[in-house]
């Protein structure tokens, strides 16, 4: 795909696209604009943050008219580019994602979709009635080894598939910042952990699983370790005045300090300095006054920590997902697809699969053209060719191109919430008695 829509790029003029969102996120995938600037060129920004707003208009030479404190400000004007990426907080991605669809913007919308059903099916229905295209943010889509394992069921290399086993190490200090200090700890503020972390996972399960749908789902997690009741004796509110901060694997001293006083800047830390570039005098005061600096035991953390979902699909099939906070890889997916004509195993990093006619395993590997700088966001390149297709999608009107379009990730979404529901509920849910229509 990336030789081709390069081609295609040289032939158009850049596609013009608006930031919502001038975070982590909204700076990522900008950045394929600096690296193809003849295929996309970033016109406004809108970001209630002095800084991230400042930062990402000088980083592509925004126009002072074109930089908004509040997105609200955009809509108002005569439509004036051809796509905008939302990347605000996950609350907040409904109601700019329905007002710039229908305002005739194609959406780039970071996942999860919105943090209710209600909500994800009120932004496919506005894309799909206004004519736009909508690609949403699962970027292990776009992972070109995880998107190999698609092709080879879809090839028959195991035959009919039985049974799929996907894992998701976190990673204990990944989950630490995330999910029990970092913006997503909380549900009320943001999602439950199923939502924010997982969507990606659930959506490859249902993706491989084909045309079948998933019958009925079951799942069983909690809040575990980041408790207060595990609050080592001896232990400090923050880890600055931590006696026992030395031996504790979760210091924020060893996240975040450590690893600029090693001239690290980029993510964690540079996310627990809002308002300035990290360094390490910023990050001394961030730990001191802000929420990163607290002890992982004394937050207002309540997502689950460890969460396993067990799906039922026609035909048999079925699949069972593990999220699990406490483990050495960061977000290095494992997975494991038996079939009736073989087994295919991912470690994270290469694909093998068992014939059992011949009884031999052949490695299978995908080439990643991603841009060496596209490496900041930890996705293995994945980020690149999503934003590589996305782009591609816009400039030739080829909605084929987008690998997680609005209906199929609708239904993917569906499974995450009626999963939750039966994890609140103690109870096996029968999908058929939510209407998917």
């Amino acid at each position: 795909m990336g030789q081709n829509s390069s081609q295609v790029g040289r032939m158009t003029p850049p596609v013009r696209l608006i930031v919502v969102g001038a975070g982590c996120r909204g700076e990522i995938y900008s950045q394929f604009a600096s690296i193809h600037p003849d295929r996309l060129k970033v016109v406004a920004v809108a970001d209630p943050r002095k800084f991230a707003r400042t930062k990402l208009q000088q980083q592509h030479k925004i126009v002072e008219e074109n930089v908004f404190e509040d997105w609200h400000s955009l809509i108002e004007r005569d439509k004036f580019a051809d796509a905008v990426a939302i990347c605000t907080p996950d609350r907040l991605h409904k109601e700019p994602a329905v007002a710039f669809a229908k305002k005739g913007y194609n959406v780039l919308l970071e996942k999860p979709m919105a943090t209710t059903a209600e909500d994800c099916s009120a932004i496919v229905e506005a894309c799909i009635q206004s004519g736009v295209m909508l690609s949403v943010g699962h970027v292990l889509r776009y992972d070109p080894v995880i998107h190999k394992i698609k092709e080879l069921i879809d090839a028959g290399v195991i035959g009919d598939v039985i049974h799929i086993q996907h894992l998701e190490p976190v990673g204990f200090y990944h989950f630490a910042h995330s999910f029990v200090r970092g913006s997503w700890r909380n549900e009320v503020e943001s999602s439950f952990a199923l939502l924010a972390k997982s969507c990606h996972d659930i959506d490859l399960i249902h993706h491989w699983a084909g045309a079948r749908r998933c019958v009925k789902v079951s799942s069983f997690g909690s809040v575990s370790h980041f408790q207060k009741k595990h609050k080592p004796t001896g232990a400090a509110d923050r880890c600055f005045d931590c006696s026992v901060e030395r031996n504790c694997p979760y210091s924020a001293c060893k996240i975040y300090l450590d690893r600029v006083k090693h001239g690290h800047t980029g993510w964690p830390v540079s996310v627990i300095c809002p308002n300035s570039f990290p360094d390490i005098e910023s990050v001394t005061e961030a730990l001191k006054t802000g929420p990163y600096g607290r002890c992982v035991y004394e937050c207002d953390n309540d997502v689950c920590s460890n969460q396993v979902v067990n799906m039922e699909f026609e035909g048999g099939l079925t699949a069972a997902f593990s999220m699990v906070a406490f483990t050495e890889e960061i977000c290095k997916r494992k997975t494991t697809i038996n079939g009736s004509k073989g087994e295919l195993s991912y470690d994270g990093h290469e694909i093998h699969v068992f014939d059992f006619l011949t009884q031999r395993s052949t490695k299978h590997t995908a080439r990643c053209n991603a841009h060496r700088s596209f490496g900041m966001s930890g996705h293995g390149g994945a980020d690149y060719h999503l934003m590589d297709a996305f782009i591609s999608a816009v400039a030739n009107n080829d909605p084929s191109l987008i690998r997680s379009g609005p209906k199929e990730t609708l239904q993917s979404h569906l499974l995450v919430f009626e999963a939750e529901r039966s994890r609140l509920e103690s109870r096996v849910v029968y999908c058929a008695e939510t209407d998917h229509s």
